[in-house]
């Protein structure tokens, strides 16, 4: 039986959000099989290591291009590409998890697009801020940067919404807080990496996108100058 009000049980995903955890997934999971050796034969074991070396964000190399002011392509793109070379699978399931929780709510209010947009450039911000705040020794890889973007987008919504009723904004930022929070924590309990810096800038740049590609946000936008 079919009716033109019929609704899914269960929303579809967002065809982009399907597509980035398929690619970051399908990537890993290459990696994984070619270090067993279940694929790609004896040359697949380095497979990781190569994808390290040519597509993480090295703040290294970076120092170099703005030292030198050359920015050869094959070490710009490690902006967009580091967030799909991640160090484990672990951190790529994680990433994935994420990604289709934050993911989906972020398409379908703000547009398929737009997520994408918020997710690669909050990918980008995050690498800045991991090279220019902190002087690191090690890449960055892995998809935490732009993940915390698209929860920087979804913090954006709560904040709006929050101010539309008329209750305290601040409790938009609750999530946001408690992520930094068990951050801190495993860092103290078990050591880690100042990478959470670009997670941080991954965040403030897509809560900040999230003011120009919400629906209406341009047109808010030139209201509030034309006003000013």
């Amino acid at each position: 039986m079919s009716s033109e009000n019929y609704t899914p049980a269960v929303n579809p995903l967002p065809p982009v959000v399907v597509a980035l955890v398929l690619f970051i997934m399908g990537v890993e999971l290459a990696f994984t099989l070619g270090s067993r050796g279940l694929i790609g034969g004896p040359s697949a074991v380095g497979w990781r290591l190569d994808a390290l070396q040519n597509y993480s964000f090295s703040p290294d190399i970076f120092d170099w291009m703005v030292e030198n002011g050359r920015w050869p392509f094959e070490h710009v793109i490690r902006f967009v590409t580091y967030p799909f070379v991640s160090g484990s699978f672990t951190q790529a399931v994680f990433v994935c998890v994420f990604l289709l929780a934050m993911g989906k709510m972020v398409a379908e209010v703000f547009g398929g697009f737009q997520m994408l947009v918020i997710f690669v450039l909050s990918g980008v911000g995050g690498a800045l801020a991991y090279a220019l705040l902190l002087d690191p020794n090690y890449p960055l890889v892995g998809g935490f940067p732009p993940v915390y973007g698209l929860i920087g987008a979804f913090t954006w919504l709560l904040w709006r919404k929050l101010s539309l009723v008329g209750e305290n904004q601040h409790r938009a930022f609750g999530l946001i807080a408690a992520l930094m929070g068990i951050q801190l924590v495993f860092g103290l309990l078990f050591g880690g990496t100042s990478d959470w810096v670009a997670d941080l800038g991954g965040f403030a740049t897509g809560f900040g996108l999230s003011f120009l590609l919400a629906p209406g946000g341009w047109a808010r936008i030139v209201r509030r100058i034309r006003r000013d």
